[in-house]
């Protein structure tokens, strides 16, 4: 099991997924600004290289994010957590990925350590989605904790605005990633979740995929553009999950994640048989 987790982490610092790496294409089509094209050449040949080397795209390897739907049955669950744990720090040393956690008292570096977000579901199969996270795409997440009268119009200005106010410091062409409604914790959690979906991938309530499309336009129309140096692409995709709200509250998460969209997913049956993609 170990091994399986340390080759998902692997294909996803060195591999950017196709549909992200399509969509990064299709905006140097697109561009006219020289130093925008410039920008979205100098990514696409990061990109190459990554694959064809086998290294991670980029040196921020990033804060290493695990969500695992554990199926109550498997027989394996008193295994994830340890060889979640040991697989990263493997891959830490042999990949390598740059020591990203440090004590907050002391500074100390200690390697890197997993963060896990666990759902019990039913079945025998544990799916584990790997969620590698840069630490300047991390910094400009935020949370809106809006009054409900404010709404869907609230949490657009909120976005608009954040967009605004990083500029080019979550190396954009970003995909944003937006959690609505649970409690101030869930929208944060639903907003990183979010950005598993695949670039293009739109919500199955119309209603929320039109509020998705609407703010992709509105994102891209302010100029930020690639690494906020002006161009027409400053996003390639933002992603909406939404959950119940208390009648009081209007909570919306926002988390940003880079041009260097790394995921992977892996599955453990019950037999041991695993398969891994993005």
């Amino acid at each position: 099991m170990e091994g399986a987790i340390f080759e998902a982490i692997k294909l996803a610092v060195t591999k950017i997924p196709d549909d992200v790496v399509e969509s990064l294409q299709e905006a140097y089509k697109k561009e006219d600004n020289p130093v925008a094209k410039f920008n979205l050449e100098n990514i696409l040949k990061a990109v190459e290289i990554g694959k064809r080397e086998q290294i991670p795209v980029c040196q921020d390897t990033g804060t290493v994010t695990f969500f695992v739907e554990a199926g109550i049955e498997s027989p394996y669950l008193r295994e994830i957590k340890e060889a979640i744990a040991s697989a990263l720090e493997k891959a830490t040393k042999e990949i390598p990925l740059r020591p990203n956690s440090l004590d907050v008292v002391t500074n100390k570096n200690v390697g890197n350590l997993p963060i896990i977000h666990w759902e019990l579901v039913n079945g025998d199969k544990i799916r584990v989605a790997i969620l590698p996270k840069g630490g300047g795409s991390e910094n400009c997440s935020a949370l809106a904790m809006l009054t409900p009268a404010e709404g869907f119009e609230g949490v657009k200005r909120a976005v608009i605005n954040r967009v605004k106010e990083c500029g080019g410091k979550p190396c954009p062409p970003v995909i944003i990633g937006i959690g609505i409604g649970g409690s101030s914790n869930t929208a944060l959690k639903l907003a990183k979740k979010a950005l598993l979906r695949p670039v293009g991938e739109r919500h199955k309530d119309k209603r929320v995929a039109k509020f998705e499309g609407v703010l992709l336009e509105e994102i891209n129309s302010l100029g930020v553009g690639p690494m906020g140096m002006g161009g027409k692409t400053t996003a390639l995709d933002v992603k909406v999950e939404i959950a119940y709200r208390h009648p009081a509250s209007f909570p919306a998460g926002i988390v940003f994640q880079c041009w260097a969209h790394r995921r992977a997913f892996l599955e453990i049956s019950s037999n041991g048989d695993v398969r891994i993609w993005q």
